[in-house]
């Protein structure tokens, strides 16, 4: 009675031939950059920089920070550790943060 269910054997290895490329397609779950994504990285990514002057010991806040590129500074996800953080140095409008 399953009969019209069942797969013939060449069916069946389609259908696992057609399942393994899923799972190939689907990777391992863990995001790695390609080489063409390296090679784009600095341009593409965004460092966290002084929105206007900050001076030495001032705050910094989401006013005086922007993100912007390119990605050769410190990394935008940082933000909340740098908001409320004051100041190692005197910054120019558009320098990099560096506090490390």
């Amino acid at each position: 009675p399953d009969h019209k269910a069942s797969l013939e054997p060449g069916d069946l290895k389609a259908m696992v031939i057609a399942i393994r490329n899923i799972e190939k397609a689907l990777g391992d779950g863990i995001k790695k950059l390609t080489h063409s994504e390296k090679k784009n990285m600095k341009v593409a990514r965004k460092s966290l920089m002084c929105n206007k002057d900050i001076k030495i010991g001032e705050l910094f806040t989401a006013e005086n920070l922007i993100a912007k590129r390119p990605g050769t500074g410190l990394s935008p996800k940082h933000w909340d550790d740098i908001v409320g953080k004051k100041a190692n140095k005197n910054y120019s409008k558009d320098e990099m943060i560096n506090l490390w």
